[in-house]
């Protein structure tokens, strides 16, 4: 089974666990790492995602995985929060995020560069425009970059 095709499988199978808890998918993906594979699923929510929606969600979608048996191989689930620095994976998330400040990784340096951080200006067929700190804007293929991350976290926020 294609790694696409077991994502897709997954999110179509925990989604409506997920809406049931109030919860919203943000992201699945499923890759090895070492020896082990992992499925791992992303939530969100208004307010923000804690520890009880992750074990809440985990223990809604446990026994539904294991009798659809969706991933042949033995993997381990982990469900958490996508994090303050959220990767944006996903056309949804760049339509969401347009105006919010980013922070890429190219693939390849421009101008001797890889990284770069910005306001995310727009997001379509796939191309990528950010409005760089110095005003100057960059644009280029989604293919090109290693992430694209929402760079809104402030240490001064939890101080």
């Amino acid at each position: 089974m294609a790694k696409q095709n077991t994502v897709q499988k997954v999110e179509e199978l925990v989604k409506p666990y997920a809406e049931e808890l109030g919860l919203k998918i943000w992201d699945v993906t499923f890759k090895k790492e070492g020896s082990e594979w992992y499925l791992r699923i992303f939530i969100d929510k208004e307010g923000g995602v804690s520890i009880d929606d992750c074990v809440d969600l985990t223990h809604a979608v446990s026994k539904p995985l294991d009798e659809a048996d969706p991933i042949s191989q033995n993997y381990m689930l982990e469900i958490s929060s996508p994090g303050v620095e959220r990767e944006l994976t996903r056309e949804e998330h760049f339509a969401e995020n347009i105006g919010a400040p980013v922070m890429l990784r190219t693939i390849r340096p421009i101008d001797g560069a890889r990284d770069f951080k910005g306001s995310l200006k727009s997001y379509e067929n796939k191309t990528i425009t950010i409005e760089l700190e110095n005003g100057e804007e960059l644009t280029l293929e989604k293919k090109e970059t290693n992430f694209v991350k929402l760079d809104d976290f402030d240490i001064k926020d939890f101080v």
